[in-house]
């Protein structure tokens, strides 16, 4: 049998995925389905996604966990979302203003 060296406080970590990686492509995944929740909604799921995602880079470098992709991923999901989100945002702002001079006749010619 034999033993592995260790330093004092730290674990071997062969072959796992790091927690934080599946956390953060499961909320980059779910944030699509998470406008339904009231308070939470799609970008505060997506940006614990990207949150997650960087911590979880951050802890793979340190450790040598495996979920690089998983982590990367889930960022990507993340960051994705949120452009989506502020892109859906920019278009309704931009319509309620064509609208509302479309319906109410204000314009620049009009004094």
């Amino acid at each position: 049998m034999t033993s592995v060296p260790t330093t004092p406080g730290v674990v071997p970590v062969q072959g796992q995925t790091n927690t934080l990686a599946v956390v953060s492509l499961v909320a980059g995944i779910g944030s699509f389905f998470a406008h339904v929740i009231p308070g939470a909604g799609g970008f505060t799921v997506a940006l614990v996604a990207v949150i997650t995602g960087y911590m979880a880079r951050n802890q793979i470098k340190k450790t040598g966990e495996g979920g690089m992709g998983l982590a990367t991923a889930g960022m990507i999901i993340g960051i994705v979302h949120m452009a989506l989100i502020a892109l859906v945002v920019l278009l309704l702002i931009v319509a309620i203003f064509v609208l509302g001079i479309t319906f109410f006749g204000y314009s620049a010619t009009q004094h």
